[in-house]
């Protein structure tokens, strides 16, 4: 996808490529110079994007309705034929006028009228890319979905839950999967941000200097189904922004899908979660041994999204304005990072779908490594005890007895060495012993948005709004490109 001056279009000869001709069509560097072959991707957009600007050339007076009729019956015969039966060509913009020129002569030139295939490829790339973000977004929904609903069935599972990987304090099973929800939700927004960013026209900025003719550019905007245009010419050809704020939004993704990842990779390993056969392999050469490979491939996707936007950002940082034939290689890193992260997005949810989660086995974990610690700790503090204080009496306990955790009467001792006293002088023993029990420990623990199961039953009420609220947006918008989409085919059909 390359650039081209604004101007209108004249017949091809020989099958050449109407924009290059005979001139600059030849040599070592064709190949490396055609986009052709990877502009697959676009062919559809391109084709809509004609249509639209064909349109608004017959409304404006600049194109003839005959001449548009012709033009847009071409259209319709090379979509018919598809991508595979262009001629060739520099690129699928050039090879679709090539075919619309080879059908219906020099008339298919006008087609070109007012614009430059600068304008045409980032409107092509923006149509493209909306389409993408809005299935991202469905992605988003749909895993956001499965975490809530496995969150609800397990709003009573205790489970360890770690810091540095290591014991720290025992939490939910639904806890734990709904604090990936919440972290979802905002690449959900991101997704959204994105789109919206992304959904503005650059047609009829041209090469970069705008045109002479008296093109609509709100018109073309509209039959598009885009919410509005980007005003400066300059800027509408020739920024990719859109693209990074796109790339960074799945990257930020893939590095969430990573680290659901990876704990079911290290829970997998300590038989704390089971996860389905559909998800999981065997070795070619231990059949006992039953490996999390989807995990670990969904792990590395955010090594691709990275390297995605590293790239994007390196081939754009120092660009001169305008046009620069970098861009042909800047839209690849987007769309390769975007379909990597929406199949891994799809992945996990049926992972986490279809995962079992051991409750006998994670009980007995959540109270390793003395994670009640800090429910103590807490308890003597509410009591009067300063709280670095009561720290130290519960760490004097940890000390003194085996990885399993403290008892009372380690607890007792150390309130004695520290405090000069009984453990009972400062807090109720029964209250002790609650504390040291991982399921009260959890279910103490209900300040809003923490484990306890009224908590965890309010987020669960709090996260399936706001996933309505989504799922009406994302419906919002795939409904606007229904309706252009619709809108564009009933004017094309005016005049063919």
């Amino acid at each position: 996808m390359s650039e081209e001056e604004s101007g209108s279009g004249s017949d091809a000869t020989g099958g050449s490529d109407v924009v290059r001709r005979e001139r600059f069509s030849g040599g070592p560097a064709r190949g490396f110079l055609s986009s052709l072959e990877s502009d697959e991707r676009i062919f559809e957009a391109d084709l809509a994007v004609d249509r639209a600007h064909v349109v608004m050339l017959a409304e404006q007076g600049i194109v003839d309705e005959v001449s548009a009729g012709e033009i847009l019956g071409a259209l319709a015969d090379v979509e018919e034929a598809g991508h595979a039966a262009l001629p060739d060509g520099e690129d699928v913009h050039a090879a679709i006028e090539t075919a619309v020129v080879e059908r219906v002569g020099d008339v298919g030139g006008r087609m070109h009228t007012a614009r430059s295939r600068n304008d045409e490829v980032a409107a092509c790339l923006r149509y493209r890319l909306r389409e993408d973000l809005l299935d991202a977004v469905e992605r988003t929904l749909e895993l956001r979905e499965v975490l809530a609903e496995v969150a609800g069935e397990h709003p009573r599972t205790v489970m360890p839950g770690f810091t540095h990987l290591q014991p720290a304090q025992p939490t939910t099973v639904g806890h734990y999967l709904l604090s990936y929800e919440s972290a979802l939700r905002r690449d959900t927004g991101r997704l959204f941000d994105a789109y919206d960013r992304t959904n503005r026209s650059p047609l009829g900025a041209a090469a970069f200097a705008g045109t002479t003719f008296d093109v609509d550019r709100e018109r073309t905007a509209e039959l598009l189904g885009f919410d509005g245009v980007i005003e400066n010419s300059m800027d509408a050809s020739s920024a990719r922004d859109f693209l990074v704020e796109s790339t960074a939004a799945v990257a930020s993704l893939a590095t969430g899908l990573s680290g659901i990842a990876e704990d079911l990779v290290v829970f997998s390993n300590r038989g704390l979660v089971e996860l389905d056969d559909d998800y999981a392999s065997t070795s070619s050469i231990m059949p006992q041994k039953v490996n999390p490979d989807t995990m670990e491939l969904v792990r590395a996707t955010a090594g691709d999204a990275a390297a995605g936007l590293n790239g994007l950002l390196t081939t754009l940082k120092g660009l001169p304005r305008a046009y620069n034939r970098d861009l042909q290689r800047a839209h690849g890193h987007a769309f390769s990072a975007i379909d990597a992260v929406s199949e891994a997005t799809a992945v996990v949810a049926g992972a986490v779908a279809t995962a079992h989660w051991p409750e006998r086995a994670l009980a007995e974990a959540a109270g390793e490594g003395f994670s009640t610690a800090t429910g103590i700790a807490d308890l003597l503090a509410s009591s009067g005890v300063p709280f670095r204080t009561a720290h130290e009496v519960v760490a004097l306990a940890a000390e003194s007895v085996d990885a399993g955790g403290a008892d009372y009467a380690a607890l007792d001792a150390a309130a004695r060495e520290v405090l000069g006293g009984p453990l009972e002088s400062h807090v109720d023993p029964e209250a002790v012993e609650t504390a040291l029990d991982p399921t009260e420990s959890v279910a103490s623990r209900d300040s809003f948005g923490g484990p306890a199961p009224e908590a965890v039953a309010g987020a669960l009420d709090r996260a399936e709004e706001r996933h309505e609220a989504d799922t009406e947006t994302l419906a919002e918008r795939h409904g606007a490109l229904v309706d252009a989409a619709d809108r564009l085919d009933r004017e094309v059909s005016g005049y063919v």
